[in-house]
């Protein structure tokens, strides 16, 4: 090898060390990004679960508490005590209590009280509406929404965050619809 051909390939060595550096670079920020995207789906699907497991709970307390599954105004019901969060956050009596003896009005208003407390912990928000689709008056279906985010636990063609526009999950929402019956 002659000398100048020596001096053209002075650096040469440092190039391939740098390109090989900027390659190793690209794919670490790569996985780092399949990593972050992997926290937060599991950050979605744990906040997924904790809202089912919410609405679940309620949908049990309702089927146990029958008497306390009307649609009328008064006495106070599950669906009467959704209808403002004033009223989720307000409880008449402590039926946890072992002296306490409950109506369903009152049994109605402790749940619906404990899981707006409970879902408040995690920051969710909770509504109870007429399901989408149901037209049949004797046959009243109802649904409860689960929130998180920005969503609001609702069924709404004009709310740009609820939950369902009036007949579909929106796409951007972040919430859980389950039929009550």
């Amino acid at each position: 090898m002659s000398m100048s051909t020596r001096s053209s390939q002075k650096g040469v060595g440092m190039m391939e060390v740098l390109i090989a550096l900027v390659v190793l670079a690209i794919g670490v920020l790569g996985y780092v990004m399949l990593q972050v995207r992997a926290m937060e789906a599991t950050a979605e699907g744990t906040q997924r679960i904790q809202a089912i497991n919410i609405a679940r709970d309620l949908a049990e307390r309702v089927r146990v508490n029958r008497s306390g599954w009307t649609f009328a105004a008064s006495p106070k019901s599950y669906f009467t005590e959704f209808s403002t969060t004033a009223l989720q956050a307000d409880r008449t009596k402590d039926c946890a209590a072992l002296t306490a003896e409950c109506s369903a009005s009152e049994l109605a208003d402790y749940d619906v009280n404990e899981l707006y407390n409970y879902s408040l912990q995690y920051g969710m928000n909770l509504g109870m509406a007429e399901c989408p689709g149901n037209t049949a008056a004797n046959n009243k279906r109802y649904c409860i929404f689960v929130a998180w985010g920005d969503t609001v636990a609702s069924n709404s063609s004009t709310d740009t965050n609820s939950c369902v526009n009036g007949n579909a999950y929106r796409a951007s929402s972040t919430c859980v619809m389950m039929e009550v019956y």
